[in-house]
């Protein structure tokens, strides 16, 4: 795995790293920065999304106030409940290692400023 120059290297990234790598299985051949998405480059979707933020959850004690997962990933299966209530919200954003690591090093999910630090990365 390849990561970028200024990629953070202190206790909690590598934790992050580990989990990400356990969970989603990280590319050996690309650049790993803290722009790179989860859910675009990394192809994180569905249960393994679902199973991946209740681990982040578990793990590191986030407290997840105003996330929605529909806002950055694809519903599981198909539901006609899940798509009457997915509908309307558009296109994805991309959910950053970036954003990741900051939810961890302050234990709590704020969509507005997660979403602001990733565009300014």
């Amino acid at each position: 795995m390849n990561l970028a120059p200024n990629f953070p290297d202190d206790h909690t990234m590598h934790l992050l790293m580990q989990l990400l790598h356990e969970e989603l299985g990280l590319p050996e051949r690309k650049t790993i920065s803290l722009t790179t998405s989860i859910n675009f480059d990394l192809g994180c979707d569905g249960a393994d999304a679902r199973h991946l933020m209740e681990t982040l959850e578990e793990q590191f004690g986030i407290d997840f106030v105003d996330y929605d997962a529909y806002r950055y990933f694809q519903p599981e299966g198909f539901d006609v409940h899940l798509k009457r209530r997915t509908k309307g919200r558009g296109d994805k954003v991309p959910l950053t290692i970036g954003m990741l690591y900051h939810a961890v090093k302050v234990q709590r999910w704020d969509t507005q400023r997660l979403e602001g630090i990733a565009l300014n990365a």
